[in-house]
């Protein structure tokens, strides 16, 4: 059996290069150690916001600088960590940061604080009295926004020295799934004993078509999850308290209005992801794993074969090398400018794409401002893979275009849009892939790599949300969150969006600890969202080609100096109105009646 490579063991060319952050690792500590220092530079500003415009615009700048050193600390440090969990001395560091930034944090708080004691009037009168102001308009605004809740400043004050505990559910979420969940190695159907992992049961054996070896491997990850429920639903119960406990004192009807708050969401939007989407698009998955079933010779169909393909024996694999110049080619569409940023991400080590033992399972984008931004993944050699790829590329070339034109302030959108320019780069792969070729087998392939797509966004995430929703009212209820109640929730979500067509084992229902997804507030729900606008651009993309394609361009590079139903508006969509949705499901269905269509031929 193939052991996992130690970090130490793994190639260099499969690595990130965080030299791009620090050169070497002292000059980190170094850098750690001065913020620590510089912290106290902003003594001179407290209690003299509301005094002076050009006092409240040199905080401000300094502030802005002063935050993107803090950016590349942390995410230096986070970035280490993610790639090994099991190194001592990278646990230590992301302590160190933790603590730093707790301290940090605190000794800022007043900047927010004394902003929102300033009246609304007078803000106003400070950017027209130093024009220079104009570029925290929004910052502004936003924080204006906050105003009806926001405690005093010695709580706030408090509460900021807090966030290394407030963030302790999260961290220890991570580190366990790291460093200490272990898995059972598994056997295929010819008997051959294979290594197992979560990157790897994610990444492969979830998606293969050996029966044999998909449910062992789901066996085998289930039995750890199990292993771990009650300290993870202690866990969990610990992150939903604080955020019912935050929205009370924070005079918020509910958690999820004080969670969409930043998001500048209405609640309608909210619910018409979650309401919609589960009530119309579960006819055409339902369908879809009806098909599946039936295809597979299975006598049941279980969640875990749910992503299995449709036509075993036909299964592209792939190198990483003709993966990416696939990838590259299908983002032509968008123009040579978004194309070279590609071809940077790729050729210059932006990618971390090695499996070793430690490293975090699935996939992400950061993207510290003022560097570039580093992609994480395990490449399994898996034509699936690339669309994973393509996604995350397309987080990385948003926030490369973002923080090229706009501040450090000015970059991040809500995260209602922020799924929609990686989901899109999916959508425009397939379309790519499509067109190149006459093989009905591969446009069949391509079209279950699409549900694939909407499967992960729009039914996975999507039950997530579903069940954050349900989790949030029995707190709120006083239901005491313990790992019986948290496993029958997720199941019964399941149950209710797959119907008769799915059999819930067991499981199913320990899957809510699959995602760290819970701890990042209301975000899986945005999955949907994204992917809601990404199909709309997509179609008019493919339609009018490059004035749709520079339309894109230009939302991208607006970062976060629009509301999110403004900025999708540039794009030439209304997510006010339930429509987009609605055609994104209708979408949906017609992949699934492409696929019924193609397997009837055949009988």
């Amino acid at each position: 059996m193939k052991k996992r490579p130690a970090r130490s063991e793994v190639s260099e060319n499969l690595t990130w290069d965080l030299s791009d952050l620090f050169s070497t690792h002292k000059d980190w500590q170094n850098e750690l150690e001065a913020i620590q220092k510089d912290v106290e530079q902003f003594a001179i500003f407290k209690g003299e916001l509301g005094k002076e415009a050009s006092t409240l615009y040199q905080c401000l700048a300094t502030y802005e600088a002063f935050q993107k050193r803090v950016i590349w600390v942390a995410t230096y440090a986070t970035l280490r960590n993610s790639t090994d969990g099991t190194d001592p001395s990278r646990q230590e560091d992301s302590a160190k940061v933790a603590q730093a930034l707790a301290i940090i944090q605190a000794k800022l708080s007043f900047i927010q604080s004394e902003i929102l004691e300033i009246p609304t009037e007078t803000i106003g009168d400070f950017v027209k009295q130093h024009p220079q102001l104009a570029t925290y308009r929004k910052m502004l605004a936003d924080l204006i926004e906050k105003k009806p809740y926001t405690l005093s400043s010695q709580i706030e004050e408090l509460l900021a020295s807090l966030s290394e505990v407030h963030d302790a559910p999260y961290m220890i979420y991570q580190r366990s799934t790291s460093s200490d969940m272990m898995f059972a190695s598994i056997t295929d159907e010819h008997g051959n004993e294979l290594p197992m992992s979560a990157a790897l049961y994610e990444d492969r054996y979830e998606l293969t078509a050996d029966n044999t070896a998909r449910r062992n491997a789901y066996k085998s990850f289930v039995e750890t999850l199990r292993q771990y429920q009650h300290t993870y639903a202690a866990v969990y119960a610990t992150e939903v308290t604080k955020q019912v406990v935050m929205a009370r004192q924070r005079q918020y009807d509910n958690v999820t209005d004080m969670l969409l708050h930043p998001q500048q969401v209405t609640t309608d939007m909210y619910h018409n992801q979650l309401n919609i989407i589960q009530t119309e698009l579960a006819p055409h998955m339902q369908r879809f794993a009806r098909l599946k079933k039936e295809q597979l010779g299975l006598e049941e169909l279980y969640l875990c074969d749910l992503k299995a393909s449709l036509d075993p024996d036909f299964n592209p694999v792939t190198t990483y090398e003709e993966a990416t110049a696939t990838i590259v080619d299908a983002l032509g569409i968008m123009g040579e400018e978004y194309q070279q940023v590609m071809k940077q991400a790729i050729q210059n080590r932006w990618v971390d794409l090695a499996d070793n033992i430690g490293k975090r399972s699935g996939a992400f984008c950061s993207s510290p401002y003022g560097v570039h931004p580093y992609i994480l993944i395990t490449w399994t050699d898996t034509m699936r893979g690339a669309f994973v790829l393509a996604h995350e590329l397309g987080h990385a070339g948003h926030f490369y275009f973002a923080g090229k034109e706009q501040s450090l302030f000015n970059t991040r959108p809500s995260t209602y849009f922020v799924e929609a320019p990686s989901t899109l780069n999916e959508l425009l792969l397939a379309n790519h892939l499509l067109a190149k070729t006459d093989d009905e087998r591969m446009k069949r392939w391509i079209i279950t790599q699409l549900l694939g797509t909407y499967y992960h966004n729009f039914v996975t995430h999507l039950l997530e949300a579903e069940f954050q929703k349900r989790v949030y009212t029995l707190a709120e209820n006083g239901t005491p969150l313990t790992a019986k109640v948290l496993s029958e929730q997720k199941k019964e979500a399941l149950a209710n969006f797959w119907g008769d067509k799915v059999t819930m084992d067991e499981g199913a229902g320990l899957t809510w600890m699959r995602q760290p997804h819970y701890y990042m507030g209301l975000y899986p729900y945005t999955y949907s969202a994204g992917l809601t606008v990404s199909t709309a651009v997509a179609q008019t993309i493919q339609q009018e080609g490059a004035p749709a394609a520079e339309r894109w361009m230009n939302v991208l590079k607006s970062g976060g100096t629009l509301k999110p139903l403004d900025l999708i508006q540039k794009a030439g969509v209304d997510m006010s109105s339930p429509e987009p949705i609605k055609q994104a499901v209708d979408f949906v269905g017609s992949l699934v009646d492409q696929l019924e269509a193609s397997y009837q031929k055949e009988k």
